[in-house]
């Protein structure tokens, strides 16, 4: 292996000069490499020895791209069976966000500094911090597949984070981002015999909508009052697990829940999947359909609006915010001040700082200087 200076006068007369890496591969081909400084020919020689050493060595030359190594990524995604909803949410990750902006890059050109220039160029063009997010972890699990592929011999991409604006980020409100008691209880009121069974299971369970739309009666004990999460529908109407452990869970339901899921029981319409909540026809609900057919016009209907006459909350994760902030505060919410280790198991959460970053701001405070002063008078008299 050698590092040498080139030098050669162009067409024009000009005089050019450039540093050549030349060397033998594992397999003992020449390989040439041409840098424009010597000790970017220096460092890149040092890797390739210690790479071919480790016997992980990938030439330049061979070195597949981003985008190729991406499609390799979604087409083992599908080979592994994964949801359709999730290697559709890759599709678009690579297609719209990673190809764009790094995929004609190679593998083995690609360097830590290219990561962070990438992540920098998302958040010029606009892209939003959770979508940076998802984008650098797609782009390090693309780079993990290619390491075990033998594509390239490391993720340059493993270990870098999107730093969060702290400041620009918000703590969720009452009244603003979580409906208020009396909210809640004027759009119960707005509620008929249709859109009862399902808004007040989503109220007093906290259950994510895909899990709503993919209940079945079998996951329903009425006699013990207790919901099963065993199942969800994706977005297209796919009935599968929860993407986690921790979504299957138990929920206790009250009695007003337990006797209008019993009266709904009785005319709900059959279908396929002995689902809780279908269409008039049986099948998965749409989730869209949920939110533009039923939600908005209750909202509405309840007086629930904002400035301009629209529905003040739009989402039906803002009544699964409700359901946190009950078991929460009770003061506030006439909840039952649970454990937030009870509450992160009721939510289905992965984790209980993923609970406490959420909802941590909610949870009742006692009299900090009070207990203070009386932790002072207990220690020293």
């Amino acid at each position: 292996m050698s590092v040498r200076k080139r030098e050669w006068v162009t067409r024009k007369g000009e005089h050019r000069a450039a540093w050549v890496l030349d060397y033998r591969d594992r397999q003992g081909k020449r390989r040439i490499e041409t840098f424009a400084k010597k000790k970017d020919a220096d460092a890149r020689a040092s890797e390739v020895a210690v790479d071919i050493g480790a016997g992980v060595h990938v030439p330049r030359g061979t070195s597949i791209t981003i985008a190729q190594a991406g499609e390799n990524w979604i087409a083992e995604s599908e080979k592994n069976k994964l949801e359709r909803g999730t290697v559709f949410q890759y599709r678009g990750l690579l297609d719209h966000h990673i190809e764009p902006f790094i995929g004609s890059v190679k593998l083995a050109d690609l360097t830590g500094p290219q990561v962070a220039s990438f992540e920098r160029a998302l958040h010029d063009a606009g892209v939003s911090e959770a979508m940076r997010r998802k984008a650098m972890v797609a782009l390090s699990s693309i780079l993990r597949l290619a390491v075990n592929q033998g594509e390239v011999n490391r993720n340059v991409a493993e270990g870098h984070r999107v730093k969060t604006n702290k400041r620009a980020k918000r703590k969720l409100e009452i009244g603003k981002d979580i409906p208020s008691l009396d909210e809640i209880r004027a759009f119960i009121s707005a509620l008929d015999k249709r859109t009862r069974p399902f808004f007040l299971t989503a109220i007093f369970t906290g259950m994510r909508a895909s899990e709503l739309r993919g209940l079945k009666w079998a996951n329903v004990d009425l006699k013990k009052g207790e919901i099963h999460v065993r199942e969800r529908a994706d977005m297209f109407h796919d009935i599968g697990h929860p993407k986690s452990a921790a979504g299957e869970r138990a929920i206790p339901i009250g009695p007003m829940v337990v006797n209008t899921l019993k009266q709904w029981k009785l005319a709900c319409p059959p279908g396929e999947h002995d689902l809780v909540f279908p269409t008039t026809r049986g099948g998965v609900q749409s989730a869209s359909n949920i939110r533009q057919r039923a939600l908005i016009p209750l909202m509405r209907k309840a007086g629930l609006v904002d400035k301009k006459g629209g529905a003040k909350y739009t989402g039906l994760h803002a009544l699964r915010h409700f359901y946190a902030s009950w078991l929460i505060n009770p003061k506030e919410l006439g909840g039952q001040a649970l454990p937030p280790k009870v509450v992160q198991e009721r939510l289905g959460h992965s984790t209980l700082a993923m609970t406490m970053d959420t909802y941590g701001h909610l949870f009742p405070r006692g009299d900090d200087a009070r207990q203070l002063r009386e932790a002072e008078l207990a220690l020293l008299g």
